[in-house]
């Protein structure tokens, strides 16, 4: 089974590339306090429909780059669409 994470998208300006930053909580050793910790990774969107801002399902897989090393399953949630008024 492959290594499967929910993450929000952060960059989606590369050409089929996406930046996804996936947060974890864990429990501190010694105090027992739970602390946010965060890692980024590089995901292929091969039609490039992840936006910034939405919640996307992301996948381990082969090496496809230098680093990039996982693949969008699914978007799960879209950030709000905010639309410019013009005066």
């Amino acid at each position: 089974m492959r290594k499967r994470a929910q993450g929000i998208v952060k960059s989606g300006k590369m050409d089929k590339t996406i930046t996804v930053e996936v947060e974890r909580l864990q429990k501190h050793r010694r105090y027992g306090k739970y602390v946010r910790y965060s890692s980024k990774f590089m995901a292929h969107d091969p039609h490039n429909d992840a936006r910034e801002g939405d919640l996307v399902e992301i996948e381990e897989t082969r090496p496809l780059s230098k680093n990039k090393s996982w693949r969008l399953v699914s978007i799960k949630k879209r950030a709000a669409e905010t639309s410019s008024v013009e005066l």
